[in-house]
């Protein structure tokens, strides 16, 4: 009987230590057309994981600010957005997959990635998504909650729905410039350094 026990004992410490060891990059998830996808793909980029809606009154404004910041961030493909529907918020996703796309394509014109509708709470929430709220300790409550996950996939920061993008730009960008500098292998690259930044920060007024 104290076999066994220890025996459960050292499989809990495993699990546990496994555990610990996961970041949000560790994970796959669904892509739009239902399809498996490794967040392997985003380890050494900065993204901002959001859970979006298309019928929310912050839709219009943060949808728009997003396209934006990606549009300025993602030069150099060292940052993206990644957006997760979800319907858990006064059912303000309803739409289907097919509608989605359309929607914020023809809309908002947006070029980063739209993954699969999943729950962001609760005993279904998708996993990638849970170890978010796990290691920020910040579990949302409505649409639009954002996540700043660095190069190794580790969450940097959270902000909930009224956080506006032009608020937290900076330190966004803080995180892609540091992502950048950590990818720097070669000296010729350091007088590409100001010329990204410069260019954001001279974009930052169009947010």
């Amino acid at each position: 009987m104290i076999g066994v026990k220890v025996f459960v004992q050292v499989l809990l410490i495993s699990f546990v230590k496994n555990a610990a060891g996961k970041d949000f990059y560790s994970y796959a998830v669904k892509d739009h057309e239902g399809e498996d996808f490794s967040l392997e793909t985003y380890r050494g980029k900065v993204t901002l994981v959001v859970n979006v809606a298309s019928h929310c009154g912050y839709t219009e404004a943060t949808y728009r600010a997003l396209k934006k910041l990606h549009d300025i961030l993602s030069y150099g493909d060292h940052f993206s957005v990644l957006a997760f529907p979800c319907n858990q918020f006064g059912e303000q996703e309803p739409l289907d997959m097919p509608e989605i796309i359309n929607f914020v394509t023809s809309e908002y014109n947006v070029e980063f990635p739209i993954f699969n509708k999943i729950n962001v709470i609760g005993e279904d929430a998708e996993p990638a998504f849970r170890q978010l709220t796990d290691e920020s300790s910040v579990v949302p409550d409505w649409n639009f909650y954002k996540y700043l996950v660095d190069e190794t996939g580790h969450v940097i920061d959270a902000w909930g729905t009224a956080t506006t993008i032009e608020s937290i730009f900076d330190e966004i960008n803080f995180a892609v410039e540091k992502a950048k500098e950590k990818s720097k292998s070669t000296p010729p690259a350091t007088e590409k350094k100001q010329k990204p930044a410069s260019e954001a920060e001279k974009n930052k007024d169009e947010l």
